[in-house]
């Protein structure tokens, strides 16, 4: 396929605002071109369940974000790459038109990488146009349409490892993304310790002052009663005293709807898990690796989560304990520039409050995915990207290992259905005071 003919070049722009916004969105965009750079045209079409998309299917459709939303409407003469393609690419927007079915789009042999990565090209030479000529676009309202782009972008990113990783575990060859760093020097895990916080009226939500998504606003303050949270991520091993004593056969500490899915999904440990003679060994983004005992658990959904709590005789904390746990913290960890690819072992000290509360896991809470008080969507096919899913979900907060850098915060509202669990999600553990 050969794109539309291009018919203005880019000029430099004049603004050093400009200059930076278009350096940023530049710098995104590498990031997802990085992650499927070792990537085979193979690995890139296959889609191995229906929760998941291609690799090729991810870098099309943020391509078709920018295209749609910000190049479409915004660049005087801009012609479509392809008039087919927004069928093809199109998620979940009803208000941008009908679009290819979500568990079919594996099948999307055509266009071919080369075919997405030209498309890719073509949107962002337009991009680096349209902020060249228009060098108020970084200050002005479009700032902030292309700002989401970019987060949901880095989402997309995230998802993409997120999905290889399960098309790779389905694979007998267990093939590894990126070879493994070395392993971290085994540590004895340390007895877990609490943080106590006073109960009172805490505001929670975005305050301003930088991007977030419509469903961390508006803030507002919600009635918190005194609690305590671990200071780290529950572990693998703990994990593992909890499959020993029995706790994936023991319906006493399962919610009604997580006991019928472990009776009918055969459920006896995380995703990707495997016993083996001397252990445990797990599917990662290194391939096959021995289960490391001091690191966070992963690949949990929510119905394990509570279970273990139960187990624990804890509980999962809300999202507003959780928030009110991390203020104050600097949303950095163990992300995806770190390299790991994996979670690390928590390498922190109780007296300076909550560890790991960024990157490693995502971390399940015990609040619905609901609006907030007063929370309106927006107009338009954008007022579809989070307000429509606020139904029968539960909330995660904090990131994970393989979340892009500068993408969270104290507030950000990941969610997911609570039998889901290929994301790379674990938990923390709460109780009353």
């Amino acid at each position: 396929m050969s794109p539309p003919p291009a018919t203005v070049r880019p000029r430099p722009s004049t603004g050093r605002a400009g200059d930076a916004f278009a350096a940023r969105f530049t710098a995104v965009r590498q990031v997802s071109q990085d992650l499927v750079r070792d990537l085979s045209d193979e690995d890139m079409v296959v889609q191995s369940m229906t929760d998941a998309s291609p690799a090729k299917w991810h870098l099309a459709h943020t391509t078709w974000f920018f295209e749609t939303f910000v190049l479409a409407p915004s660049m005087a003469g801009y012609a479509l790459f392809d008039a087919r393609y927004p069928y093809l690419f199109n998620s979940y927007y009803e208000a941008a038109g009908p679009r290819h079915p979500r568990p079919r789009r594996g099948m999307l042999t055509r266009p071919s990488v080369a075919d997405v990565m030209a498309y890719r090209a073509y949107v962002d030479a337009a991009m680096t146009q349209l902020l060249a000529d228009r060098p108020e676009v970084a200050e002005g309202p479009l700032a902030d349409l292309i700002e989401l782009g970019l987060h949901h972008e880095q989402q997309h990113q995230e998802l993409l490892l997120t999905d290889l990783l399960h098309a790779f575990s389905e694979n007998p060859l267990g093939p590894a993304y990126r070879a493994a760093r070395p392993e971290p020097a085994p540590t004895a895990t340390a007895d877990v310790g609490w943080s106590q916080f006073e109960g009172g009226l805490k505001s929670i939500g975005d305050a301003g002052g930088g991007f977030a998504f419509d469903n961390e606003r508006p803030r507002h303050d919600v009635l918190v009663q005194p609690f305590r949270i671990a200071d780290r991520s529950v572990t693998n091993g703990e994990w593992i005293a909890f499959i020993e004593a029995g706790g994936y056969r023991q319906p006493e500490f399962w919610l009604s709807d997580g006991w019928a899915t472990v009776l009918a999904e055969g459920w006896m440990a995380p995703l990707y898990w495997q016993q083996v003679d001397d252990g445990w060994q797990s599917m990662s983004l290194h391939g096959v690796r021995p289960v490391a005992l001091d690191a966070p658990v992963c690949h949990v959904s929510y119905y394990e989560a509570d279970a273990f709590a139960r187990w624990a005789g804890k509980r999962l904390p809300t999202e507003a304990e959780w928030e009110v746990a991390a203020a104050g913290h600097a949303p950095t960890g163990n992300t995806l520039s770190s390299g790991a690819l994996r979670p690390l072992p928590c390498v922190g000290n109780a007296d300076n409050g909550p560890q790991q509360m960024f990157g490693d896991v995502w971390e399940w809470t015990a609040s619905p995915y609901t609006a907030y008080p007063g929370f309106r969507p927006a107009a338009g096919a954008v007022g579809e990207y989070n307000g429509k899913f606020m139904c029968n979900q539960m909330v995660l907060r904090g990131g994970s290992c393989v979340t892009p850098d500068g993408h969270v915060r104290a507030t950000y509202r990941n969610f997911f259905y609570p039998f889901q669990r290929w994301q790379f999600s674990g938990l923390r553990l709460a109780e009353d005071v």
